[in-house]
Formats: structure tokens, sequence, C-alpha cells
């Protein structure tokens, strides 16, 4: 049995932090149903090529096992129709824009009047209170706002966007974790009550240890492309046939290194022996390290690296980590029910178990019929 089974969630939201919040509770074993526009439904069906049963593959990725229902809430009558559904429903997850839900009688006060023991999410771009509560966003426009894009790139480059979608899948899961703390409570108090995050939360959470030292020293982190800018050795390194990450984090780790690299005095030299030298010292010893890294291959070094004990891994391209057995292992590429297709499951496993897909994404509208009844 699943954590989750026998509770009901009604989505109202699009894109990607608020469905692939929803898509959590349905891995863990919750009906969600999705309320989507009649006309097109959540815009991440467009979002292609490529695409798959006319949706994009963003959809597909952030909706799986949910129940699709098509409701116009310009209607009166949708409204109505979607909020006896809320009346039964345990959850709901909303990421609508500012504003729309009070005018449409969704909000949280609202729908927490009618049923008292609902849980009601709300994700959104700069948070719930300041002078920015009402402006929408996307990841891009909050990485950039929250500075994020200031640690990440070379030193001398420009900022870089962060690649994957950190933000909208770290707010996704903040607010999965706030509803199941919400329902543990309830289940104690027997009320509900509302939980509230943003992308700009997530990304000043993703600050915690860069902003522990500027705390302490004021200084601004710098940028690093691969590793960290306070650990040395600890990044990524050229070899003769692509790069690889070497992470000796700490000073046992750095003498088993260099004696992997034949040069064992390293940890005996006052300059390196210790973090804060190497710190002092960087650019001569990673100089060193680079040109050593050099003259073999990555598989070479990581088999050197692994007998010596030292923390590596090869800089994989998505193929190569699909080819990986550990990849296989794991167990997170799961059959898509009823499609020609392998997608991501959830990162957990429960009792030696990872939850199975239970459905496909659905269909625009798939499930009206069923969900309403006429």
């Amino acid at each position: 049995m699943l954590p989750l089974q026998g509770i009901r969630v009604v989505e109202i939201a699009q894109n990607l932090a608020g469905p692939y919040c929803a898509e959590i509770l349905s891995h863990l074993g919750a009906d969600v149903i999705k309320v989507e526009r009649p006309e097109g439904g959540d815009d991440t069906r467009g979002w292609g090529p490529p695409f798959l049963e006319g949706a994009g593959s963003s959809f597909h990725a952030v909706n799986l096992g949910k129940r699709s229902v098509a409701v116009d809430l310009k209607d009166p009558a949708g409204v109505a129709r979607l909020l006896e559904l809320i009346d039964d429903a345990d959850v709901v997850v909303q990421n609508l824009r500012p504003g729309s839900v009070e005018a449409l009688g969704l909000d949280g006060p609202t729908l927490m009047k009618r049923n008292p023991k609902l849980i009601y999410c709300s994700l959104r771009a700069l948070g719930s209170v300041g002078p920015l509560k009402d402006r929408p966003g996307f990841e891009p426009m909050v990485q950039a706002f929250s500075g994020l894009m200031m640690v990440s790139g070379q030193p001398d480059g420009p900022p870089i966007r962060i690649g994957t979608q950190v933000l909208d899948h770290g707010t996704g899961m903040w607010a999965a974790i706030g509803v199941l703390a919400a329902l543990l409570r309830r289940s104690v108090t027997g009320t509900g009550g509302t939980v509230d995050t943003s992308l700009f939360e997530t990304a000043l959470g993703w600050w915690t240890i860069f902003y522990a030292s500027y705390a302490l020293t004021g200084e601004v982190p710098p940028r690093h492309p691969t590793g960290s800018p306070k650990l040395i050795v600890f990044q990524g390194f050229e070899t003769r046939n692509g790069p690889v990450v070497i992470a000796a984090a700490n000073d046992r780790l750095f003498a088993k290194l260099a004696v992997a690299l034949d040069r064992p005095d390293w940890a005996r030299d006052p300059r390196f022996a210790r973090n804060a030298g190497r710190y002092e010292h960087r650019d001569e010893i990673l100089a060193e390290v680079a040109r050593i890294v050099a003259t073999r291959t990555k598989g070479e070094w990581i088999d050197i690296l692994e007998a010596a004990g030292v923390p590596c891994a090869p800089v994989n391209t998505l193929p190569e980590m699909l080819a990986e057995p550990q990849t296989e292992a794991v167990g997170m590429l799961m059959q898509v029910p009823g499609l020609d297709l392998r997608l991501m499951g959830l990162p957990v496993m429960f009792d030696g178990e990872r939850p199975a897909i239970s459905r496909r994404a659905p269909k625009l509208g798939e499930h009206t019929q069923e969900v309403f009844g006429d």
C-alpha cells in the first residue's frame, strides 16, 4: 500500500512546479485530478517538439499518474462544479497567476471555509508576501533575480543559467514536503491548513552553504565550473579523452591523491598538506594536477583513483549516463503504461520497492465524465 492511498488531490496548476508537486503526490498513491482549460489545456502540452500523442515531452514528464478534467473557469457553472469537487478533496495544489484565484473564489480562505480539512498549497514565483508577491515569473527569471546565475560558470566568464529546472523541481519538492507535513498535522488536529512556497524561496534555500561563508567573511562567492572554490582539490580536470571530477575533499584524501598522481611529497609539503595551504597556493597545485591528469584517459584515471581510494567520477553525457550499469540498477527509469516510453520515477523507495508509474500523462479532459459523472 502506498503512503497516500485514499488521498484526493485537485491540481489547478500548469507548467512545471505545481504539476511536479502533484506528480510526486500521485507517485505516492494519491488520486490526482488535474484541472485544465478546455482550449489547449496546460501550456506544457504545446512545449515541443518533441511531441507524443499531441503533447510535449515536458507535459509527459511531470503529469504521470493523473486524471485530467476540462473545466472552463470563466464559466460560473464550471467553477461551481469545481467547488463541489474540492469539497470532497484533501489537497488543492495551485499556481495560477496571482489574483486570479481570489477573483474566482478559489483562494485558500474561501475553500477552507467550505472544507475545513483541506490542505491548500500555493506555489508562486517570488513569494506570497512582499512588494513582488503578485509578479509572475519563470525559472530563468528567478535564477537571475536570486543571483544563482552569478555563481555558475567559468570565473572569468558570463553568468550562466543552471541547466536543469532546479527551481521548478525544487519548488515542487518543497511543496510536496509541505503537503505531507500538513497531512500529518491534520491527522492529529483534524483541521487543514495552507502551504506556501515559491521559486525564489527555493533559490534562497540553495544559497545556504554559500551564504554562510558570505555572512562570516563579507566576500562574494566566486564562480566555479565543476567543483568547489574552497576545497582543493575538488573539481573537474581534462584527461586525454574527456573530463573527470576528482573530489579529494579533505587532507586524508589529498594524501591518497598525491600518491595516485605519483607525487607523495605533496602530502608532506607545508604548502599543500592542509587545505588552507592548498587554497593559498591553489593556482600552483591545480596547474600541476591538471598537467598530470592530462597524460592519461579518463578510464585509466578512474581505475587508478578508485584503487587509491580517491572519490572520482567521469563527466558523463546523457547517453553515457544512461549506459552506466548503476543507472539501470537503481531502477529510476520506469515503463509508462500504454506507451512505448520509459520516464523517470520517484527518487525514493518504500520497503525496497520504488512506486510504479500508475498511468501515463492524461489526454486533455480525458477523465471529465469519469470524475463529474456527466
